[in-house]
């Protein structure tokens, strides 16, 4: 008796070819990888740096205006300003003698330096730590009934700002951002009795400026979502 041959080897041997050139294909495909942000020269950004705080019991907002330099899409520096957008009542005593139905208010503005690591992101978003160092002045208001004011003089101090951030760019050369961490007030001189220290949110409007000058010169769409694909 003939043993029949196996006609089923051709097809076996043909489906294993096409799954081991599948295999192959899905091996030698890059694979998106959104730990880094490919970006090798240096460029400008800027941002509207809207921060809000607790002090004394009372949510303020910290209007602020940064810039700085971006470079290898990892590392960023620069300077920004900072102010408190209106002031605060305060918990300490009033000065002997001082106008029943008097009102007073702490202030403070300050200048700060800061850096910031991308630690993971794309061409669309990312998480950074932002660090900031920050030096000015606060002082007390007094609103008598009469009408009068008077200040005190301003006392020195520091700022110490670490924090987490993200920011989605919505087109090539601007994106919104929001973070929080905790602000460390330290007073060069005076104590102020008012505590300024305290967790910190915000939101951020960032303005790409080194894109939108290309986005210009290159005479591209501005509301166009080029640039943004992830890079493979």
């Amino acid at each position: 008796m003939k043993v029949a041959s196996l006609p089923c080897l051709p097809g076996i041997s043909l489906l294993f070819l096409l799954g081991a050139g599948r295999v192959a294909y899905a091996e030698s495909e890059p694979s998106y990888d959104s730990t880094f942000v490919r970006q090798a020269h240096r460029r400008a950004v800027f941002q509207f740096d809207q921060r809000f705080s607790i002090l004394n019991g009372k949510v303020v907002g910290i209007n602020g205006l940064k810039g700085g330099i971006e470079w290898r899409g990892r590392w960023r520096a620069g300077i920004g300003v900072y102010r408190l957008s209106g002031g605060v009542p305060t918990r300490i005593e009033q000065p002997l003698g001082t106008p029943a139905g008097t009102r007073d208010e702490v202030r403070f503005r300050y200048l700060a330096a800061y850096g910031e690591y991308v630690f993971i992101g794309n061409q669309r978003w990312e998480l950074s730590t932002p660090l900031q160092l920050g030096v000015g002045s606060y002082y007390t208001k007094y609103y008598f009934p009469d009408g009068g004011v008077r200040r005190t003089n301003r006392e020195v101090l520091f700022m110490l700002e670490p924090s987490v951030a993200a920011h989605y760019r919505i087109f090539r050369w601007i994106g919104v951002g929001a973070g929080g961490g905790y602000r460390q007030a330290l007073a060069a001189g005076k104590e102020p009795k008012d505590d300024m220290s305290g967790v910190i949110f915000f939101g951020r409007v960032k303005l790409f400026l080194g894109d939108l000058i290309k986005v210009a010169r290159g005479h591209e769409r501005l509301f166009t979502q080029q640039g943004l694909e992830p890079v493979r």
